[in-house]
């Protein structure tokens, strides 16, 4: 497999999107300028933007000068780099202005094409659709979707027809940038590389798990689209998901891309089912109301909004996996918006010894825990019980730090999105959603979310700048275990 000078052409579809500049944009120069991808190949814009090529330089230049990590643009290499840079402007629910870039990719009709689509999905069928219309489909050709797919089992399954009719399976690249971020790749790694944990990965050893992934902002300038998804439907039905595949699946065959997502999909399939009454006991759903934030007062999520809502920004939900390996250990995932501090993290609690011989009861004898952190730092903890210094026999948790923020070979950290990308280069499906995950992962939340439609379990509130809703820590409290905020 090649890892250098991989030659493709790469069509970017909303390429002047927020995405597009923060995340996307900035992943290719990178991947350009360290030689994973050929200085041959070319960066294709499709905007509905009326500009010129000088002008889209130019913008892509200040762009990338405001979203480079930590950098600025290396002025010697973007005179390289410009010259990948092409642009064509489309409407893209026009299929006759779609002429314009077979004329570009005609070019080159030999070079392996990857269709990003940084667009809503309302435009993906259409594009597909067109792009096949002017025959700029081949075997050689993927197209990468970006979420949102849908916003429950039937849209998604409507959206991926349509994609369907044009791409094999195998060409389909579902994007979850989660799954970019190396502590994530990592989790593999962990479990099955190191004999330490592989005893230990059960019912038998692990109380309980918990994924939180806890954002400081609110929605801001997203209220539009948000409103139509919601926590669950923008969170936990794609990114906490799969942070719980990784954490409950079996071991794979291989790390050939169908052995990883089918021991995913089975994990899936294992969740036991969520009835009326589950909807009431173990889901919490909220809004954020007027509080403050790093000092600063902040509204509540409907303040200055004439129409009512009841689209969550904070959901909690206890997640149980009828199986073999974790019969009887719950996993209490939670995400939102405007809580406290910006955190996500994985915590596997292990459960206390049965019996203590330092002379202390076994309540003193904290249980060890394992905590895979993934922002604001990237880090992996496991907490130990030690003996404190001295003469006495005291015991209390110290916790052994791998830190991950800085790069073994090298002095930048890349992002999520160069990995993802240059795996799409590379035809590489691993970390990438298939049709059976995404579907699995509806089936289960559409449940939910026709509870909380039914209002089974009523809209809660909770303070900007706190840790969430009571009923988040009633919700694990009641079982005799509590959120890892420390």
């Amino acid at each position: 497999m090649n890892t250098k000078n991989n030659l493709c052409d790469f069509i970017l579809f909303g390429g002047h999107g927020d995405l597009a500049f923060r995340k996307l944009m900035p992943a290719l120069y990178h991947l350009c300028k360290d030689k994973y991808i050929s200085s041959e190949s070319r960066i294709i814009t499709v905007s509905r933007k009326e500009i010129s090529i000088d002008e889209h330089i130019k913008l892509i230049e200040d762009k990338l000068n405001e979203f480079l990590s930590e950098e600025k643009i290396d002025e010697e290499f973007f005179k390289i780099f410009k010259k990948q840079l092409l642009m064509v402007t489309i409407d893209f629910a026009d299929e006759k202005s779609y002429e314009k870039l077979q004329t570009i990719l005609n070019e080159h009709s030999d070079r392996e094409r990857i269709n990003y689509l940084s667009t809503s999905p309302d435009f993906f069928g259409t594009i597909c659709k067109s792009l096949n219309h002017w025959n700029l489909i081949s075997q050689q050709t993927r197209v990468v979707l970006e979420k949102p797919l849908g916003r429950d089992l039937k849209s998604s399954q409507e959206i991926n027809k349509e994609v369907l009719k044009y791409f094999e399976e195998d060409q389909i690249y579902r994007i979850d940038h989660y799954l970019g971020k190396d502590t994530v790749q990592n989790i593999m790694a962990l479990r099955f590389s190191n004999r330490l944990f592989v005893p230990l990965w059960n019912s038998n050893h692990i109380d309980h798990v918990q994924i939180t992934v806890a954002e400081s902002v609110g929605v801001e300038n997203r209220w539009g689209y948000y409103n139509e998804y919601g926590a669950l439907r923008d969170m936990i039905q794609n990114h906490l998901m799969q942070l719980l595949c990784l954490i409950a699946m079996e071991p794979p065959c291989s790390l050939e891309a169908n052995s990883v997502r089918d021991e995913k999909v089975k994990v899936l399939r294992s969740f036991r089912n969520i009835n009326d009454e589950d909807i009431k006991t173990k889901t919490v759903r909220a809004q954020y109301k007027a509080g403050s934030s790093d000092g600063k007062t902040v509204p509540g999520y409907l303040d200055g909004k004439e129409e009512g809502s009841n689209t969550e920004t904070f959901a909690a939900i206890r997640v149980d996996i009828d199986n073999w390996r974790w019969n009887g250990v719950p996993f209490y995932i939670r995400s939102g918006k405007r809580l406290q501090r910006r955190n996500s993290e994985i915590v596997i609690q292990f459960k206390t010894i049965p019996h203590s011989i330092f002379g202390e009861d076994e309540t003193s004898i904290n249980a060890n825990r394992l905590v895979i952190t993934l922002q604001p730092k990237e880090s992996i903890e496991l907490k130990l019980m030690n003996k404190i210094p001295g003469l006495s026999d005291s015991m209390k948790l110290q916790q052994v730090d791998l830190e991950l923020n800085s790069p073994h070979n090298s002095d930048r950290k890349p992002d999520a999105y160069e990995r993802l990308i240059l795996d799409v280069v590379r035809s590489n499906p691993t970390l990438f959603m298939r049709l059976d995950e995404v579907e699995t992962a509806w089936k289960w939340a559409d449940k939910i979310i026709e509870g909380w439609e039914k209002n089974l379990s009523p809209m809660k509130t909770y303070t900007a700048g706190s840790d969430g809703p009571s009923a988040a820590i009633q919700l694990i409290a009641k079982d005799g275990r509590s959120w890892n905020d420390e």
